[in-house]
């Protein structure tokens, strides 16, 4: 089975955004990288943009929507975005290319099927996402206030997932953000910890999750090397990767229980990693 390829394009407060797809089609989670920007990420992935069917909008921060106005003009991809996230983005988009988003929903993007639930964050109507196909599913789970019951049904599915892991507690407390937005952050509509991923990992990783891509660390509140061992200490046999805030993941391959890394097929000259 070919699988499903994925890479973080950029994970952060300074935009994020997330590519799946398998040889005929594409998503992107969000659209937080300018178009330049995303355009120069992929093509040094190998990655074409002709292959990106529609892109998924979780809610109307500016660092998950700031490149999507020029990112779906120029190259005339659909927007799933729920009504009211779209009213508080601000946002110019071709009505032509805007598609109503709402959670419990499955969304059939040729053979990748993305489903749609809402989450805890302070936003308009913030959803998280999985994406799948017969034999794989990736989760994205970020900008998480606290977990619920949606996130931990949906994680325990995941071959792969994204998993925010924003901020150690220690760091946090001792840093220099004043205190209202420590407050926020720590709050049941902020983000997640450190511990809180590893809680969710510890209590609902599935035997067959091959890879997990801790995502949206603070540069302030966080330290990748920190975050690392934490997971590390675990004795997980799954492959624990940083997805980055200044450059790209490699390709990966998550085959269902079978991955490769980093990973894509030897045919498509759209999906050659370099």
């Amino acid at each position: 089975m070919p699988g499903l390829y994925l890479t973080s394009l950029n994970s952060g407060s300074n935009g994020n955004c997330y590519y799946i797809g398998n040889d005929e089609e594409a998503v992107l989670i969000d659209a937080g990288l300018s178009c330049r920007e995303t355009e120069k990420r992929m093509s040094r992935l190998g990655l074409s943009l002709k292959k990106i069917k529609a892109i998924f909008i979780s809610h109307e921060h500016s660092d998950h929507i700031k490149g999507l106005e020029v990112l779906s003009r120029k190259h005339q991809l659909p927007v799933y975005i729920s009504p009211e996230t779209l009213r508080h983005a601000g946002l110019e988009l071709d009505p032509g290319l805007v598609r109503p988003l709402s959670a419990g929903t499955r969304v059939p993007i040729g053979a990748l099927i993305v489903s749609v639930f809402l989450k805890h964050h302070d936003a308009a109507d913030p959803h998280s996402f999985t994406v799948e196909d017969n034999h794989t599913c990736i989760g994205v789970f970020t900008d998480i206030g606290k977990v619920c019951d949606n996130i931990r049904a949906h994680f325990q599915r995941c071959h792969a997932a994204f998993l925010e892991a924003n901020y150690d507690e220690v760091l946090l407390e001792n840093g220099r953000y004043p205190y209202h937005l420590k407050k926020r952050i720590r709050g049941d509509r902020g983000h997640l910890s450190n511990k809180d991923a590893l809680d969710l990992f510890l209590s609902c990783r599935p035997v067959h999750m091959s890879h997990l891509f801790l995502s949206h660390l603070s540069a302030d509140n966080n330290d990748p090397e920190l975050v690392h061992k934490l997971f590390h200490e675990q004795g997980t046999t799954t492959n624990i990767i940083i997805a980055s805030r200044h450059e790209e993941t490699p390709v990966y391959t998550i085959c269902g229980s079978d991955v490769s890394y980093p990973g894509i097929p030897p045919a498509p000259e759209q999906l050659t990693l370099f």
